[in-house]
């Protein structure tokens, strides 16, 4: 027979028999049962205010400690790197940040003297756009785990739309519209003085080291009966629609002082470009002119030295004496002689390759 003996109260109960295995099951149960715990998060979205301080709600029902707890905190999905951020660490009773995302540095933190009460909230300092999306609280014990899932909306107002020229395009006037500090991204539309859209580029979108909107539009106006142009920026957010707009006035004597310096621009670029290719056009006319003046000075000049050396042929027939010819010819000799002579008939070709003086040549007999 077994006999179990079990302390209830201040009373000692003695169980025999197999009742012993049924309540010593049931006690265990109850102890395993102890531990288990249900972790509760807010009943709606958090909606933060950028540069705000907020607190993400999280807590263990029935107020179980959590002091012996691993409470971790961190940010679901990242789009970009498609893995979850951790936010915050506590574990062995003290916060830990060896692996804590850059962003949240120094701006996290627990609420320890709660933590006995089963509090295990997230305070969140300084709220910026990189801090929208979903949080779990994930508390854990030896023996059992459970978490909550916390969605945050962060709502930035950003700078109201500012308006610039940014000169003359296509036959018109281009106007920039910026706007900065902006979570979510906000929309951005041009107008005329009527109220119609305007035809515009792309939306131009950026995010800063905080992670708010940056957006830029361009458009091109041309002159109308007033100038007046209109930048309109709209917020969508949950139950709202936020509206920022800047009304811009273009005088038309600045439209007239763009258009005539475009025109002026012009005008020169097409002056420099005639002139320039007025300039080539004379270049090659007198390089033509030149060659020609050569041709035809190099033709004369032949056709005088044939008639030299004809007059050569019958001196040297006649007379039959070379020096005789120097006092005849002198200049003709020494200018035509001297570097035609190879050509000559009855001359030695190697004694006339050098220059000879005006009023002798040098001569070698044989």
């Amino acid at each position: 027979m077994v006999i179990c003996e079990h302390l209830i109260g201040k009373e000692v109960i003695m169980i025999t028999g197999t009742g012993c295995w049924c309540v010593t099951l049931l006690l265990l149960l109850h102890i395993a049962d102890s531990e288990r715990f249900e972790v509760l998060g807010p009943i709606r979205d958090i909606v933060a205010v950028a540069g705000d301080d907020i607190i993400l709600p999280c807590s263990i029902k029935s107020s179980i400690s959590a002091e012996d707890m691993r409470v971790d905190w961190f940010r679901l999905k990242n789009p970009d790197t498609q893995s979850n951020i951790r936010v915050h660490l506590y574990q062995d009773g003290r916060d830990k940040y060896h692996d804590q995302i850059l962003s949240y540095e120094g701006r996290t933190s627990l609420f320890k003297e709660e933590l006995k009460n089963g509090n295990t909230s997230l305070k969140l300092t300084r709220v910026q756009g990189t801090d929208d999306g979903s949080y779990k609280c994930l508390v854990e014990s030896k023996t059992h785990y459970d978490d909550a899932t916390i969605q945050v909306y962060v709502r930035a107002i950003g700078s109201k739309p500012e308006v610039s020229i940014e000169g003359q395009k296509e036959g018109g006037m281009a106007l920039l519209c910026v706007s900065k500090g902006w979570f979510p991204e906000p929309e951005l539309e041009w107008l005329d003085s009527e109220g119609v859209t305007l035809s515009a580029g792309p939306l131009e979108t950026d995010r800063d080291y905080e992670g708010f909107y940056i957006v830029k539009l361009k458009t091109t106006v041309k002159e109308t009966d007033i100038n007046v142009f209109t930048c309109r920026l709209r917020q969508r957010q949950q139950h709202e629609v936020i509206k920022m707009e800047t009304e811009f006035h273009i005088s038309s004597e600045l439209i007239l002082v763009h258009t005539d310096t475009w025109k002026v621009a012009f005008a020169v670029i097409v002056s420099l470009g005639i002139f320039l290719v007025a300039i080539l056009a004379f270049t090659i006319w007198s390089w033509i002119a030149l060659c020609n003046d050569y041709d035809a000075s190099k033709a004369k000049h032949s056709q005088e030295l044939e008639q030299v050396k004809d007059e050569l042929r019958i001196e040297l027939k006649k007379n039959g004496n070379t020096r005789k010819l120097s006092k005849l010819y002198p200049t003709v000799l020494y200018v035509n002689v001297s570097f035609y002579a190879p050509n000559f008939i009855g001359i030695p070709n190697s004694n006339w390759r050098q220059t000879i003086p005006m009023t002798w040549i040098r001569y070698r007999n044989g």
